[in-house]
């Protein structure tokens, strides 16, 4: 089976924490967020992974292409990157890697962090994962009959239809029919909303008789903004188990759950809980709680609640929330 990551997107709801790292490689305790999706499927498929695809803009360096190649490897697969210059919708992202479709392959957006059983059972032509939402007007959705078979795929309804969100994470059993679909919107020009949608190949996958399936995440958490990547961080700290080094810290308290990076330095200082402070930070006389401080930030004589904290910033004697991106100064 083959993971294919579209993730070209710039982040823009995200900014300024995205003006100098893209979206997906935004951290979240001890992961990126396109890390944290690929070691969900890891952990949760039984089929093994000999690819993993991602989809990025040529304008994000190969210091990425580098970062995203050493998560693939990490997880003992091989890594591939293919470029997609221009928005043209989820359809054409995919698209752009088309010679990594073939045979089973599982798409996942790397827009959302997710809690899934991918036991997948290979022998359905495909599956869409959803989420049961309260206001699914915001969300393209499915119908589907008493077994969970795909019956419509309805974007954004005005009217209720149904409330079963899909969450941009999708099975298909045969990925060059899926390849030859996208095509053929491209070479017709068939866009929807001017763009190619990968929604469009399934209704036409559908339409001539294969079997589409509808399964539910455990959880889905969106990291679109400040406020929902907050939440989702501490959804991550709660369900996963980091071990706080004791080294470095003095006179100080972590309230826990937290994560504290590499070569942290905390003096005098209250932790917690749902802090993040990545790999080389410096935290003095300092009370942080629910925020993400990333690497090589300093943090002194401040009083920080609900913040992002670029990496290599420095904070001082500062009581306010945050949101600042790399290399900045707040004093």
């Amino acid at each position: 089976m083959r993971l294919i990551i579209p993730m070209a997107g710039k982040g823009k709801r995200m900014r300024p924490s995205t003006l100098t790292t893209p979206k997906p490689l935004f951290p979240i305790a001890d992961k990126s967020i396109v890390e944290w999706l690929v070691y969900e499927v890891f952990k949760s498929t039984k089929q093994k992974i000999e690819e993993v695809a991602y989809i990025i803009h040529p304008d994000f360096g190969k210091d990425v292409e580098t970062n995203l190649l050493n998560i693939a490897s990490k997880y003992n697969s091989k890594g591939a990157i293919y470029y997609q210059e221009e928005a043209l919708g989820t359809g054409h992202a995919i698209l752009c890697a088309a010679a990594s479709l073939q045979g089973n392959i599982l798409i996942a957006f790397a827009d959302t962090l997710f809690k899934a059983d991918f036991n997948i059972d290979t022998q359905k032509d495909g599956i869409i994962w959803t989420k049961k939402v309260e206001d699914p007007r915001q969300y393209g959705v499915v119908t589907t009959d008493k077994n969970k078979k795909i019956l419509a795929f309805v974007e954004k309804p005005e009217t209720f239809v149904s409330d079963e969100a899909i969450i941009g994470i999708y099975f298909f059993k045969d990925g060059e029919n899926l390849r030859k679909e996208l095509q053929y919107l491209v070479d017709n020009n068939l866009k929807e909303k001017g763009e190619y949608q990968l929604t469009n190949a399934m209704e036409s996958i559908k339409n001539k008789g294969k079997q589409l399936y509808s399964e539910n995440v455990v959880e889905w958490l969106d990291c679109g903004n400040k406020e929902t990547a907050l939440y989702s961080h501490q959804r991550v700290l709660l369900s996963n188990s980091f071990t706080i080094p004791k080294n470095n810290i003095k006179n100080s308290t972590i309230i826990e759950p937290c994560y504290i990076g590499n070569n942290v330095v905390i003096e005098n200082s209250i932790i917690g809980p749902y802090v993040s402070i990545g790999n080389n930070g410096k935290v003095q006389n300092s009370i942080i709680a629910n925020s993400i401080v990333m690497s090589d930030a300093s943090i002194e004589k401040s009083n920080i609640q609900n913040s992002i904290i670029g990496s290599h910033s420095s904070v001082k004697q500062t009581p306010i929330t945050l949101n600042i991106s790399d290399y900045s100064q707040i004093q």
